[in-house]
């Protein structure tokens, strides 16, 4: 019933683990499994629509445990996520009538701007700061944008929903990492939704990568808790940049 040889399950199990624990922590998890499903023989559809299908465990399985460590409320969170889940089909859905190659070209230098921003900027850390707009307007702008970015491209949006919690909800780092994980993992269910439309996941490789995720994601949000800002940071950094190349290196 798997769609790739036993050997191959191994590796993307793998994969599916540490890209789990990246995904808890800072996001960039399809980093690692979006190569490693190309290089098994997914085309390019198929391999995003099938990391949605494993996303979606790591996402959950991080939402749960932030949530049991009382950094987020599910609950009150909810309309966001339904948001999210509605902007991202429609991101999904409008990828054959939007011009994307423009996004392309300057999303490499958005994450740069991103890794530099946490960084360098002060007083970053598990605080929450200033302000700068109500719960109601942040789910009705930042939310839906995120979300339509996610099912309209997908790389980097956990960066970006990261990025708007902390600057204009005011959060601190490991507060805002805790409330981007459901709507990640709602903005994943509703692309994957508009994905099977219009492509064929690897359904079963899927799910069993999810399985792995959950291990994986349970322990990157573990590690996220007791350390905080001292972890989330840097490896936000790192994988913005890391991302940031590798778009840059298919575009040559």
């Amino acid at each position: 019933m798997l769609e790739v040889g036993f050997e191959t399950l191994l590796l993307l199990l793998a994969a599916g683990f540490v890209a789990g624990f990246m995904d808890a922590v800072a996001g960039g998890g399809g980093l690692i499994t979006v190569p490693i499903l190309l290089l098994t023989g997914a085309n390019p559809i198929t391999a995003l629509a099938t990391n949605k299908i494993q996303g979606l465990f790591g996402a959950g399985t991080a939402a749960l445990a932030y949530a049991r460590g009382g950094h987020v409320n599910l609950r009150e969170q909810a309309p966001s996520a339904l948001i999210a889940f509605a902007a991202s089909i429609a991101g999904a859905l409008l990828v054959t009538v939007l011009p994307t190659g423009w996004i392309r070209m300057i999303l490499p230098f958005l994450l740069i701007g991103i890794a530099v921003f946490f960084a360098t900027k002060k007083g970053l850390g598990d605080l929450d700061r200033h302000r700068r707009m109500t719960p109601l307007v942040f789910a009705a702008t930042m939310v839906p944008l995120c979300g339509a970015y996610d099912g309209l491209l997908g790389p980097g949006a956990g960066s970006f929903y990261m990025l708007a919690f902390v600057t204009m909800a005011g959060y601190g780092i490991l507060k805002a990492t805790a409330h981007t994980k459901l709507l990640n993992f709602a903005s994943n269910a509703g692309a994957l939704l508009a994905f099977s439309l219009v492509a064929t996941p690897w359904w079963f490789t899927g799910i069993a990568m999810g399985i792995a995720q959950i291990g994986g994601a349970a322990l990157g949000a573990k590690v996220a808790q007791n350390k905080g800002a001292r972890i989330i940071k840097p490896l936000l950094v790192v994988t913005s940049v890391s991302l940031a190349l590798k778009l840059l290196w298919d575009m040559i």
